[in-house]
């Protein structure tokens, strides 16, 4: 149902993890829809703040026959809405989580807020899209775990990402910024990892799944790197665990 944190918030819940989601609708059917799936899914809303001043985001992909994306767009200004005033209303709650998933379509003085009071805590961070991944730049040093695709990752490090001593370079530089775990989501090809203490490599993708859908496989594969994180499963077991989260998504 959408959109990117709301997705990993549900993918968690139905792993049976505690999860509370932080975010905004508007006082519409497109809000009062994603708080009933949500719910439905197990997801705890009771920090969802409800405004009648912005409608719900809202997404449109189109789809090719392949199940891939080929364009999109999308009205996420509402986003704009999670200031830090209305974050320190979860204060507390923030305290006692395990650990905070953030999606970067929050504003980037949300993003420094976060980073900057929370650092205590593993962060994982879903960079969304080319546009928004640089929000996250000045704030890399409080990043766990960084979850990105090929696009977003150039636009966030200015680096080119394609071939594998590319992804190596890119990685160093995320690293030497202070992230200690890197995900490069791409497709077919698999996964490309690195972490500070492992050189990268990549995990092979599936072999040729009939695609269905591929929107939401990314917010899958999140929801299990964090739910592999909670039951401490090392690097091998949280990338396969991960990537069957999103096999089954998309098949």
């Amino acid at each position: 149902a959408g959109g990117v944190g709301r997705n990993i918030a549900e993918n968690l819940a139905r792993l049976g993890t505690d999860c509370r989601l932080i975010s905004v609708v508007g006082d519409d059917d497109h809000g009062r829809l994603l708080m009933r799936l949500s719910r439905e899914a197990g997801v705890d809303v009771s920090n969802v703040h409800i405004i009648d001043s912005a409608p719900t985001s809202t997404y449109l992909a189109v789809i090719d026959e392949a199940g891939e994306m080929t364009v999109a767009v999308n009205d996420m200004g509402i986003a704009d809405q999670l200031t830090p005033g209305v974050l320190r209303q979860c204060e507390a709650m923030l305290r006692q989580a395990s650990l905070i998933v953030l999606d970067t379509n929050l504003p980037e003085e949300t993003l420094a807020w976060i980073a900057r009071e929370f650092a205590d805590k593993p962060i994982f961070v879903d960079t969304v899209s080319a546009a928004k991944a640089p929000r996250i730049r000045r704030h890399l040093g409080a990043v766990h775990t960084l979850k990105t695709n090929t696009l977003e990752a150039e636009a966030l490090t200015g680096l080119e990402a394609r071939t594998i001593p590319q992804l190596e370079k890119m990685a160093e530089q995320l690293h030497a910024a202070g992230v200690a775990r890197v995900f490069v989501t791409r497709g077919s090809e698999g996964v490309f990892n690195s972490t500070r203490e492992k050189k990268g490599s990549m995990a092979p993708g599936a072999e040729k799944p009939a695609v269905r859908n591929t929107t939401g496989a990314g917010d899958a594969f999140l929801g299990g790197l964090v739910h592999a994180h909670l039951e401490n499963r090392n690097l091998g077991e949280s990338l396969q665990f991960a990537l069957t989260r999103a096999r089954e998504k998309i098949s």
